[in-house]
């Protein structure tokens, strides 16, 4: 089975093998005053917790039990008392624990997660010049891309303007089909209309002689209508 096993994926799993444990909340707290006061006894790190809740002697012993089981800290003795130092940089151990706060508070934006912490206190003159510093910093580098959230935003904003787009282009586009056929319907239309009109046009000669044939026909009949009226009035007078 381990033949299989690539030489890459070794050296994955032997450096996340080297990578330090996560420590909970409380954990980080007590590390941050060992990062900050240096080497401290149980008693010491109990005084300096930063949330300043009031803890038993024995559960800030427990903690410091636990970072030395995942290697968080080195226990030495000094007299009778246990000291305990940090096995890892705060850059090692508060990064990790950051960058997953980023994430999971804020989706990856920076921004928001820095006016947040801003607005949580107060900044001493130090901070402020170490924060002013760092963002002269990071205005030197070149613009981040667009993270995932923001992309996937923006392209979900983008959406509907994009269908009304190609939906007008449907349309323009049916329009555009459609046009030769309306423009045949109205050819055969006029085609109709003025083969009609011809037609009526042509027809009109020959209704014009039949008429005129009748009238001249109905002439031709009057006076021998009329001639025959007059030689029965005669004949019925000489009798």
């Amino acid at each position: 089975m381990t033949g299989n096993i690539s030489t890459s994926s070794m050296v994955a799993i032997e450096e996340k093998s080297k990578m330090p444990a996560t420590p909970s909340n409380l954990e980080l707290q007590a590390l941050s005053v060992l990062w900050h006061e240096g080497p401290s006894t149980v008693s010491d790190v109990l005084s300096a917790l930063p949330d300043g809740k009031d803890r038993a002697y024995t559960t800030v012993l427990s903690v410091m039990q636990s970072l030395e089981r995942k290697q968080l800290v080195k226990r030495t003795r000094s007299g009778r008392a246990h000291v305990y130092e940090a096995a890892h940089t705060q850059d090692q151990i508060a990064g990790k624990a950051t960058s997953d706060f980023l994430t999971n508070a804020f989706g990856g934006r920076l921004g928001e997660a820095v006016l947040a912490l801003l607005s949580a206190g107060t900044l001493t003159p130090e901070e402020k010049s170490n924060i002013e510093r760092e963002l002269k910093r990071h205005k030197a580098m070149p613009a981040k891309k667009t993270t995932k959230p923001a992309k996937k935003a923006a392209k979900k904003a983008a959406a509907p303007a994009k269908k009304a787009v190609a939906k007008k282009a449907a349309k323009k586009a049916a329009k555009k089909a459609a046009a030769p056929a309306k423009k045949a319907a109205v050819k055969k239309v006029a085609k109709k209309a003025a083969t009609k009109k011809v037609a009526k046009k042509a027809a009109a000669p020959a209704k014009k002689a039949v008429a005129k044939k009748t009238v001249k026909k109905a002439a031709k009949k009057a006076p021998a209508k009329k001639a025959a009226k007059k030689t029965t009035k005669k004949a019925a007078k000489k009798k």
